[in-house]
């Protein structure tokens, strides 16, 4: 019943009208064809006919004002030139009236009430013109018309809820759009992290490589095994983030771990010492241990700036350092190299970079700054980048 129910809900509406008009085509008919009392008025043809073009109207019934007029020419003229048998309600005129409660504007609905009301007076006092038969015809319309406003309610109901939701539907997509290109974002920012630290951490061995087998045969070994060392951590660290990408088995396979953070500074200030470069490293303030997503952010924070400085700073020393506030974690990284004019300190320097502005973006997700420029008395560069660790409470 319910798939039927459906079915003639998505039909044409012409069709609903034509198959309404039919039915009460059928009730009209039953006064005609069952055995009568000799006495009462005969079942005639013409009476039928008219009967029949009274319910015709009904096809057009969303123009309710034009239906519902053909409807009382019909009547009348059947009620004043025929004498045929009568009908238990008037069907048709009760569907028009529930039409028009349904579909009309409020001043057509108060003029086709008045109107409707003085019509059935007058048909009641050329009929019988007792108050039983008046009460129950005025009953029986200010049914339908009552019947036609509660549908009007229960359809705008119907389409509030089915807007809301497809709004709802929109919001979510949206939503959903808007995480997975901030998570790509994110990811993106990993993985040049991790790749431009490795990569200039590799080159640089290699380009050591070849003075050290001439004059230091012993050093050469180990930038072998720094360029091999640093190369298995970035394959271990691009294996976890795309078994995060994959959508089969293999992500679950992938291996995870946390995120590095501030205790793995040691071994990435170690794998750029590797490279020549003299790194010092210290932390003042109240040391203390931070949200690991914070933490994460402050060594990609170190790593880009390192980078930085052994692709482009041609330094022979560089200093990190981090400085514990109360509510704010303040990284540092200067070098001595050749400062700003150098080129390549980040997108501005470098065409298609994205060094200083990934920097920027993890400092800002934190509720932090980041700025870079000269160094101390303006010679070689500096990154500082300021993070939140504790949010202001309120009335602090």
């Amino acid at each position: 019943m319910r798939a039927w129910g459906e079915r003639i809900r998505r039909a044409d509406p012409r069709w609903r009208d034509l198959g309404l008009t039919l039915l009460v085509q059928v009730a009209t008919t039953i006064p005609f064809v069952v055995p009568r009392d000799p006495l009462d008025s005969p079942a005639t043809w013409p009476a039928y006919a008219l009967t029949t073009l009274g319910n015709v109207p009904l096809m057009w019934r969303r123009r309710p004002v034009a239906a519902i007029f053909g409807m009382v020419v019909a009547d009348s003229v059947y009620t004043l030139a025929l004498d045929g048998p009568g009908q238990p309600l008037p069907y048709a005129p009760l569907v028009g009236v529930y039409t028009m409660a349904l579909l009309c504007p409020p001043r057509v609905r108060i003029a086709m009430g008045v109107a409707v009301s003085g019509l059935v007076v007058a048909s009641v006092a050329l009929n019988t013109g007792t108050a039983r038969e008046l009460l129950f015809a005025l009953f029986v319309f200010a049914a339908a018309y009552a019947l036609g406003r509660l549908q009007h309610t229960r359809q705008a109901y119907t389409a509030a809820v089915e807007a809301r939701a497809a709004e709802l539907e929109r919001a979510n997509r949206i939503e959903a759009e808007q995480a997975a290109a901030r998570e790509r974002a994110r990811i993106a920012r990993e993985m040049h992290d991790v790749l431009s630290h490795a990569v200039s951490i590799m080159i640089v061995q290699a380009e050591a490589g070849p003075v050290a087998v001439r004059r230091a045969p012993e050093r050469a070994e180990a930038a072998f095994d720094a360029i091999a060392e640093t190369g298995r951590d970035a394959m271990a660290q691009l294996r976890t983030m795309l078994g995060v990408l994959r959508a089969d088995g293999a992500a679950r396979a992938a291996p995870r771990g946390p995120q590095p953070g501030v205790e793995e500074l040691a071994g990435l200030l170690e794998r750029v010492r590797g490279s020549g470069l003299e790194v010092s490293y210290e932390r003042t303030g109240a040391v203390r241990g931070l949200p690991a997503a914070l933490e994460a952010t402050v060594h990609r924070v170190v790593q880009e700036a390192l980078t930085n400085v052994v692709k482009h700073a041609g330094a022979s020393r560089v200093s990190v350092r981090l400085e514990y506030g109360a509510r704010e974690l303040a990284v540092t990284v200067t070098d001595d190299g050749r400062g700003p004019a150098s080129g390549g300190r980040g997108s501005e320097a470098a065409p298609g970079g994205h060094g200083l502005i990934g920097i920027r973006e993890r400092a800002a997700a934190h509720g932090g700054a980041a700025v870079a420029g000269p160094g101390p008395g303006g010679s070689g560069f500096e990154v500082r980048v300021v993070l939140v660790t504790s949010p202001l409470e309120v009335g602090s």
